[in-house]
């Protein structure tokens, strides 16, 4: 049975947040060609493996996902899911940034292969010591979306936000990108800015900013 990677619009959803792409792009930015560098990443994980994938979903087994942190020892995992997934060439600050967040950061696992991340930032508002959450990627492997991957990384992440009472999660979205959109409208979140020329070597350049406003909870004296 072949597995149907177009069940939901989560499969859809490669790129959903470029990080400071202005300052991430060199100069002399190469588009990569993101389907020949998943084929190859898979293959580098063993195509046996990825078979398997496809026979064990035909056969109606749970597949297994699991979340771990990212590490200085297993940061390359993140590198590589980024050359992968994103035509941007990162730099150090994004993963300092993403070392720093702890538990804000995660790699997905589909039994022990690395399949796709979330990393974040922590931020403080201005003129508080208030924290807010800036998502800086999010992104699957595309043979492994449409399993709900993506969908249990932002869930980990919101469910973190909620219990350390952090009240604003937010992160950018090209203007055209109407699948990443709304995947992030099914969480609550909204659009609440316009940026012009966010993007560079990107087209359209626009952007917005996706946003969710959480309710703080209240300790009863």
């Amino acid at each position: 049975m072949e597995l149907d990677l177009q069940r939901n619009e989560e499969c859809k959803v490669a790129i959903v947040s470029v990080d400071d792409a202005k300052e991430a792009l060199e100069c002399k930015h190469v588009v990569y060609d993101v389907f020949s560098l998943v084929h190859s990443q898979i293959q580098t994980f063993g195509r046996l493996r990825h078979l398997s994938l496809f026979s064990r979903m035909g056969a109606g087994r749970e597949v297994s996902i699991s979340l771990d942190g990212v590490r200085d020892k297993n940061l390359m995992q993140l590198k590589k899911l980024n050359l992968a997934l994103f035509p941007v060439r990162y730099n150090d600050k994004y993963y300092t940034d993403a070392l720093a967040s702890g538990e804000f950061t995660k790699l997905a696992y589909y039994s022990d292969i690395c399949v796709g991340a979330i990393a974040c930032r922590l931020e403080k508002k201005e003129g508080g010591g208030q924290v807010r959450v800036y998502i800086m990627t999010l992104g699957v492997l595309a043979p492994y979306r449409g399993l709900g991957i993506g969908t249990r990384l932002l869930n980990h992440v919101l469910d973190l936000c909620s219990k350390q009472n952090i009240s604003e999660v937010y992160l950018h979205v090209q203007t055209n990108n109407e699948d990443a959109i709304n995947f992030y409208k099914k969480f609550g979140f909204e659009i609440t800015e316009t940026i012009q020329n966010y993007y560079t070597n990107i087209t359209p350049p626009d952007c917005y900013v996706l946003t969710r406003y959480t309710v703080l909870s209240t300790t009863k004296k």
